[in-house]
């Protein structure tokens, strides 16, 4: 929703209110007429029916999602309508109230249009300082619009042949040579090497300059030329807004038919028909002067001035409310409007597009006609290669789309699928350096050789008992082999005979049992605190998948121009050049003696707010943006007063610098 909208969307409620506060008297004395007769024209009932149905067409509240009609749509309900003079005067002032309606969605037009063709004169404008900013653009811009420059020399150069042809061309001078076709060549180059020969003098002063300078000159004069263009735009835009039915809603009474809220509707029962007709012809004045490419901008205010005051609907009613000359019809003002439509807005589209091809930038043709020709010449062998290596290039493609599966599959679901598997207790995902039962059967192997041992080698002369033996086996599963370690040492003593008659080996062999029960243990310890870190190793294991695969996608996004971060960044920085620009059309502003922005000024400011709150829509929370938009509401109020607008700025700084 844009400034127009709310402008249209106020004038159209203070129209509602008329319509339900002044109007209805004018529907009871109808009825009451038509009652005392003792019959009801049913032709004129159908009118009033229609009419009220093409009132309620052009609302604003009966599109919610499009407040603002058409051109071409506005033309149809007019052309339905079948304007006459009534005597009636409910059916009289349906057809005003109709008239009034078309006029404020044709204001809307207006407005809209205007404002359409001034906000993207900016961007030509700072294309225009990037060239002139650098002579590498500057250079950039010689070889881009080069083709162009060469054209139109060709053209003055055959232009001058023709004249001094006595208007033969090319043609001619083949058809009417003396000497046939030969003679007739000969005739028509040495025209043209005078001619060539000629320009090359005149521009002797040019070549002096320098080409930089030429075209740095040549650039100025078109920055100059969208200048005046924008600035025009803007001065019409203040214009229809401080004089036109945007002032009528927001000043005073508005376009209420009473004078003042004291007042009774007999007196001055049609001020808001005065209103309407003042617009109407407003509206027409600044559609002929904008378009008018001899008039300054210096000039404008005055000529506007000079043309409504010979216009009669402007002076139709005093500023007391009395009605100074006769009513116009409703038909009459419908036939204003209907040339507004047909006419003047297609005119000031026209040569608003003319102006902008003669000096904006230039199209796209003639800004990428270098690479795109490059392109065209290089497609060829480019084909060659793609055609000659289209085996190769096949296979990689494979090739690639393999490794990119495989690698989604090794290191990223299978990772995946093992941490799943480790937070559910999954056995099977178990990690673990050694078998479960691999210490309980070494250590059961180990108790049984010490008892047997033990057994087979007692110390005294005597058996063991069970209890010794029970004292053995706690020992052994506390580590000790005492009984083995005797032996042992008895043995080591004489080791050829321990070896050959004693127990040397033996004890040798269970003793590597035992380092190896002691291994096994340790093995347990470090199994034990790998499953209490597993999903940790489970994250490690997927971490590189996860970032190699963000990497690619993020590059991917914003390779590809799916970039929306740095499309928000760039909405940010949008919002901040805006608010500079605001500022410094406050600033660099002269008020008038109240204190408030001369219209050019004032077209300038709702140019930039209206981008501002545009992008602002884009970027501020919901509830944000409704506060947002009572600041901008503060802002382009003129009444207030270019300090107060100032102090605005300054606060939309501060609370919203968290957006900006």
């Amino acid at each position: 929703m844009s400034f127009v909208v709310d402008q249209i969307r106020r004038i159209d409620s203070q129209l509602d209110r008329l319509q339900l506060s002044g109007l209805p008297s004018s529907v009871e004395s109808y009825s009451a007429s038509a009652l005392a007769e003792g019959s009801h024209d049913t032709a004129e009932s159908s009118r009033i029916e229609n009419l009220q149905s093409l009132i309620k067409s052009l609302s604003t509240t009966s599109s919610a999602r499009y407040p603002l009609s058409s051109p071409s749509r506005i033309e149809d309900i007019l052309q339905q309508a079948s304007l006459f003079t009534s005597d009636a005067s409910y059916e009289h002032d349906l057809e005003w109230l109709l008239v009034s309606k078309a006029t404020v969605q044709v204001y809307g037009a207006i407005l809209n249009t205007i404002l359409e063709s001034t906000i993207p004169l900016s961007d030509d404008l700072y294309y225009w300082d990037d060239i002139l900013g650098s002579y590498r653009y500057t250079a950039l811009y010689s070889i881009q619009t080069s083709p162009s420059r060469i054209w139109e020399w060709g053209k003055d150069v055959y232009t001058d042949v023709r004249k001094r042809g006595h208007g033969r061309g090319l043609k001619g001078f083949r058809e009417d040579g003396g000497e046939g076709i030969r003679q007739g060549w000969r005739q028509f180059y040495g025209l043209v090497r005078e001619v060539v020969r000629e320009k090359n003098l005149v521009d002797v002063r040019r070549r002096i300059v320098g080409p930089v300078a030429l075209i740095r000159g040549e650039v100025k004069a078109k920055q100059a030329g969208l200048r005046r263009v924008r600035t025009m735009n803007a001065n019409a835009l203040g214009v229809l807004l401080g004089e036109g039915l945007g002032n009528e809603s927001m000043h005073g009474e508005g376009l209420a038919s009473p004078a003042n809220k004291y007042a009774t509707h007999d007196e001055h029962p049609h001020r808001w028909k005065g209103s309407i007709a003042r617009s109407i012809a407003l509206m027409e004045a600044v559609l002929v002067k904008v378009s008018d490419p001899e008039l300054s901008v210096d000039k404008f205010d005055a000529a506007i001035a000079e043309m409504t005051d010979e216009d009669p609907y402007y002076e139709l009613y005093s500023t007391d409310g009395e009605q100074t000359v006769s009513s116009p019809k409703p038909m009459e003002a419908a036939g204003r409007l209907r040339k507004l439509l047909q006419t003047l807005l297609p005119e000031y589209q026209t040569t608003s597009s003319a102006l902008v091809r003669e000096h904006g930038k230039p199209s796209r043709l003639i800004r990428y006609w270098l690479p795109v020709a490059v392109a065209l010449i290089s497609s060829t062998t480019v084909l060659r290669i793609i055609v000659n290596r289209k085996a190769e290039i096949l296979t990689w493609i494979r090739e690639l789309g393999t490794t990119i599966i495989d690698f989604w599959s090794n290191w990223v679901v299978e990772p995946t699928k093992r941490v799943i598997g480790t937070i559910r207790h999954d056995e099977s995902s178990e990690v673990s350096i050694m078998s479960k039962r691999s210490l309980e059967g070494d250590r059961a192997s180990l108790e049984r050789m010490v008892v047997d041992f033990a057994v087979d080698n007692p110390e005294g002369a005597r058996p063991l008992n069970e209890s010794e033996i029970a004292s053995i086996r706690a020992a052994v599963k506390e580590g000790d082999l005492t009984p083995v370690l005797k032996a042992y040492e008895r043995d080591l003593a004489h080791p050829f005979t321990g070896t050959v008659r004693g127990n040397l080996i033996r004890a040798l062999l269970i003793q590597i049992q035992k380092t190896k029960v002691d291994v096994e243990v340790a093995m347990g310890g470090i199994d034990a605190l790998l499953k209490s870190q597993e999903l940790v190793f489970g994250f490690v294991g997927l971490t590189p998948g996860v970032l190699v695969t963000v990497a690619v996608w993020r590059w991917l996004s914003s390779t590809l121009g799916s970039r929306r971060g740095s499309a928000r960044g760039r909405k940010h920085g949008q919002m901040v050049r805006e608010l500079r620009n605001i500022d410094r059309i406050l600033s660099n502003s002269r008020p008038t003696e109240f204190g408030e922005l001369y219209y050019k000024d004032q077209g300038l400011l709702l140019c930039e707010v209206h981008v501002l709150r545009q992008t602002a829509e884009q970027v501020l929370p919901a509830q944000l943006y409704r506060e947002f938009l009572e600041e901008v509401q503060d802002l382009v109020d003129i009444r207030t007063g270019v300090q107060r607008q100032l102090k605005v700025v300054e606060r939309m700084r501060w609370a919203y610098a968290k957006w900006f």
